[in-house]
């Protein structure tokens, strides 16, 4: 059995905290499917209270409504795995730091869960950047540590997109 291929994070992690060191900004995560690892990779870099304000682990319905003011009716109508609920976890993120940069994640990492609409790998992502929330769906391949994994890795790379559109 080989090992799972990891996404090496340090780089992409040392990328953004300069940038939103350069915008005078900081970045708070909400996060469902991941628990904290995108706010692990980027607290890994030493000095990173500098850029990074909070994570929040909204791991059930109710912490998602508690924790980030996402309305019940919103999960109850599209699910927690949903564009809806991505860009409220997003924006929620926002209004509870005093961060102006936000990623929030919501998904199937299986390995049960899934359903034919939303498989497992399925993983929705919200982005609140110079007062924008865009959200995106994806899907990954693999068990559960590789669609965590794998979801870490989009959420640091498309900050990165997101952040130098604006940049210079």
């Amino acid at each position: 059995m080989t090992p799972p291929i990891t996404f090496n994070h340090e780089a992409a992690t040392a990328a953004l905290a300069q940038i939103l060191r350069q915008q005078g900004l900081k970045l708070a995560t909400a996060e469902s499917c991941t628990g904290g690892l995108i706010a692990a990779a980027c607290t890994e870099l030493a000095g990173s209270s500098d850029w990074f304000e909070r994570g929040m682990v909204s791991y059930s319905n109710e912490a998602k409504t508690e924790l980030l003011d996402v309305p019940e009716a919103l999960i109850t109508q599209h699910g927690a795995v949903s564009e809806p609920v991505a860009r409220a976890m997003a924006e929620g993120a926002l209004r509870h730091g005093r961060a102006q940069v936000s990623v929030a994640v919501t998904g199937v990492a299986g390995p049960s869960g899934g359903s034919a609409a939303k498989p497992v790998g399925t993983v929705w992502f919200g982005f609140s950047v110079h007062g924008q929330t865009h959200s995106e769906v994806q899907r990954f391949d693999g068990d559960r540590a590789a669609v965590r994994q794998a979801t870490v890795a989009h959420a640091l790379q498309r900050l990165l997109e997101l952040l130098g559109a604006h940049s210079g």
